[in-house]
């Protein structure tokens, strides 16, 4: 059941990583806030089936009360941060690199961990200097520029390293993780909806030609992947299963180059084998516990 577990994970970090190539074509034809707002209004709608099947095989009922509606605020609030900054950088960066960047967050999780006095083992630390320099070498140019694209997607790994600290804290109270994640993407959802109608037109046929993308993004990306992982890391320690997932900037790179003809120099891939390289050895501590169970997110 392991090896299946393994595949689905892998599954997943192949959706996500093309996933990238959605957020790119889409915004064609609509704008990165729009495109956000149907993207995770389609996701929570995907997750309620399973929430509905999931919560009749359920003998007791998770718990709904202040905690949820002030966990999953906050977890909705960053994760508009992340996701919207994410979206808006890949406008001016390609789908590769803003993969291997926001795969980063992997490295600042144990980071902002040791800021709130959790313990960080040294090769978190080595893997943390590792894939900083990796991003030096694919982001940053000779005369020390970072491009816009590149700064806003790396400021969106932080929140999204800030949101798996945020969700992993819901586990505390046990909350449902579906009835969570249904409620942070309404919530990034409707923050979406505001700066769009404020700052973008709508358009019924450019949304229609859209379409496709969003339903990538929204219901295989969010719905299907999400489903994946829910029922893999069941069988799955989380560290191992991290290791897996960040393959989805792998896949972000190898869609990037087959889908839109986007090249890496050599500078470039020496740095994203070197993040890549730092984001594994920053989760090698984690392969020593014996703990299985599914991850924070």
């Amino acid at each position: 059941m392991k090896l299946q577990a393994n595949l689905l994970l892998l599954l997943t970090s192949v959706i996500w990583g093309f996933g990238f190539i959605a957020q790119r074509l889409g915004m064609d034809h609509i704008g990165p806030y729009s495109f956000n707002v149907f993207r995770f209004l389609l996701g929570a709608l995907s997750l309620l089936p399973l929430v509905y099947f999931l919560g009749r095989k359920k003998t007791g009922q998770a718990k709904a009360g202040k905690p949820f509606w002030v966990i999953g605020g906050l977890a909705g609030l960053v994760l508009f941060g992340g996701a919207t900054l994410q979206q808006v950088g890949l406008l001016y960066t390609t789908a590769g690199k803003a993969g291997f960047i926001t795969g980063l967050y992997l490295v600042i999780v144990p980071l902002i961990g040791f800021c709130l006095r959790q313990k960080i083992d040294k090769l978190t630390i080595a893997g943390a200097l590792i894939a900083t320099y990796g991003l030096y070498l694919l982001s940053i140019t000779e005369g020390f520029n970072i491009g816009r694209g590149d700064t806003l997607v790396l400021i969106g790994a932080f929140f999204w390293a800030v949101h798996v600290q945020v969700v992993g804290y819901a586990a505390k109270y046990e909350l449902d993780p579906l009835k969570l994640a249904i409620l942070q993407y309404l919530i990034c959802a409707g923050l979406n909806l505001v700066l769009a109608l404020f700052l973008e037109e709508f358009s019924i046929q450019a949304t229609l030609d859209a379409s496709y993308a969003i339903l990538y993004a929204g219901l295989v990306s969010v719905g299907v992947a999400y489903t994946l992982q829910i029922v893999a890391q069941k069988h799955v320690d989380p560290s191992r299963a991290a290791i897996l997932l960040s393959l989805e900037a792998v896949f972000a790179v190898l869609a990037g180059w087959l889908m839109l003809d986007e090249l890496l120099n050599s500078r470039e891939s020496w740095g994203c084998i070197l993040m890549f390289a730092g984001m594994m050895l920053s989760q090698l501590p984690g392969l020593g516990s014996k703990k299985e169970g599914p991850s924070p997110d």
